[in-house]
């Protein structure tokens, strides 16, 4: 049994960061995928070394204990993977049955024959399926299909009232529908719809909602920020403005004395609460004084006259 080096077959260092390695990983699996290379054996092959690769590299854990095999890994291999001197630990009993509670979240294709991985990567882990369970036990060699990424931009209005897209996937097209209050970074999981597993065990179709800044309002949570300029006589006296909300246009009423910078929150007028019908966050008006301009000499008296008063 010759050793498999992980880091060679996915062309990263072995001082590599795990982002490093995820993005590795994506462009070679998307590379040799078997849709893209049907009836293509090597490519095939190669598929499976970069998803055995990957299922090590991309865990810290398991990456951590196959660092530590070093040059004894031939050593292990003559002990057998279950013996005293395992040093991935845990992974046997005394009945010789075998545990890994790892999450082998990869795609060999149902017609790969059994698990799809390497014999030097069987003589650690064992055989089996993702859901932990190695060796001997119903279900043995089911694996889940890979699951699929992708984005879904919307705008801040979109994640206010909710909407929809049409995703194309390979062999057809769905649609992809948010709730009101969708939030910037939300990911949506599309159950079975993502690659293809043993047994209809199919992935899973993730999709991760981008929500593009607004050239108004500012998103804090469940609360809305914006801000609102008014002049100098209703920050004094007090007054009224028309403020834009996301449902409509709203009269706010502004208290005498305001200061610039002065915030007033509005209840209610917020982004929904994804989930929970009828609940919303506020909406904060951050006050900007405007300071007249270009004043005339009978304006400028007038304001010199203010001026004495107050001394």
């Amino acid at each position: 049994m010759e050793y498999t080096d992980y880091y060679q077959i996915l062309g990263v260092d072995k001082k590599a960061s795990q982002e490093e390695i995820k993005k590795a990983y994506r462009k070679l699996a998307k590379k040799y995928h078997p849709d893209k290379n049907p009836g293509n054996k090597e490519a095939e092959n190669k598929f499976k070394q970069i998803n055995e690769a990957n299922e090590v590299l991309c865990d810290p854990e398991k990456r951590k204990k196959y660092d530590q095999l070093g040059a004894n890994w031939d050593r292990f291999g003559q002990e057998g993977p279950y013996s005293g001197g395992n040093p991935f630990g845990g992974f046997g009993n005394q009945s010789g049955q075998a545990f890994f509670s790892g999450d082998l979240n990869d795609l060999f294709g149902s017609g790969s024959g059994s698990s799809g991985f390497s014999v030097f990567f069987e003589t650690f882990f064992g055989r089996g399926e993702r859901s932990g369970r190695f060796g001997k036990g119903p279900g043995s060699g089911r694996l889940k299909g890979q699951d699929f990424e992708t984005e879904m931009e919307i705008t801040l209005e979109e994640a206010y009232r909710g909407t929809s897209r049409i995703i194309q996937l390979e062999q057809e097209k769905i649609r992809i529908t948010t709730k009101p209050g969708a939030y910037d970074g939300q990911v949506l999981r599309i159950k079975g719809k993502g690659g293809k597993g043993n047994n209809n065990n199919n992935g899973d179709l993730l999709v991760k909602i981008k929500v593009t800044p607004h050239h108004i309002f500012e998103r804090n949570g469940h609360d809305l920020k914006i801000i609102k300029h008014i002049n100098l006589f209703d920050a004094v006296l007090g007054g009224h403005v028309i403020i834009n909300t996301l449902d409509g246009k709203i009269k706010m009423n502004i208290p005498p004395s305001a200061q610039n910078n002065k915030t007033l929150r509005i209840k209610g007028k917020g982004m929904p609460v994804y989930g929970n019908t009828g609940q919303f966050g506020d909406l904060l008006v951050q006050l900007q004084i405007d300071i007249p301009e270009n004043l005339t000499p009978i304006q400028k008296n007038l304001f010199e006259q203010l001026k004495k008063s107050f001394n």
